[in-house]
């Protein structure tokens, strides 16, 4: 190879010719249709890639969506009799507001029955928290969280369970 104008091009008998850059003699063969599919071929490979990552990001969002594996036990678990439902105002305490439910829930725990109490509360911000008190056949408290419509938390639902719970300030689990 001699010297060209334009690109330079690597000279010298050990470079492999793999690894020699296009010279402006190669311009010129890289006109008409080879260059019509070479941009065809480079835009169906963008467009291949744009897709290959709108569909994993899909999907990878998606996996958040398709399974809270806490829901999924709080939908498929036996229901209890219910003490009934109490919705709280910002700043309301279930003692004073869930009074005739509390009551059904401590008579099913002296009795050693089932029960179930949906109470919903605001955040702070306002947004619902909805929290399941279920009162087991053995006397266990079993607490499931619904946090889904809480724009600032995870948006999961959550489990806890004590085998002593007391009846103090609010319904918990002793410490």
């Amino acid at each position: 190879m001699g010297t060209e104008t334009g690109l330079l091009a690597y000279v010298g008998n050990d470079v492999p010719d793999r690894l020699r850059r296009v010279g402006s003699a190669d311009l010129t063969r890289t006109t008409g249709r080879n260059r019509a599919c070479r941009r065809w071929g480079t835009a169906v490979s963008v467009r291949a890639r744009l897709v290959a990552v709108a569909t994993m990001s899909l999907l990878g969002a998606g996996c958040g969506m398709l399974g809270d594996p806490v829901k999924d036990h709080w939908e498929s678990r036996t229901e209890f009799s219910s003490c009934g439902e109490v919705s709280l105002a910002q700043g309301e305490e279930i003692q004073k507001q869930a009074v005739r439910e509390i009551v059904c829930l401590r008579r099913a725990l002296k009795s050693g029955e089932s029960a179930e109490l949906k109470v919903t509360h605001p955040t702070v911000e306002g947004d619902p928290i909805r929290e399941y008190y279920r009162l087991t056949p053995q006397g266990g408290l079993e607490v499931y969280t619904d946090s889904t419509d809480d724009r600032y938390s995870d948006r999961k639902w959550s489990f806890a369970e004590c085998h002593t719970p007391e009846w103090l300030a609010e319904i918990s689990c002793g410490q």
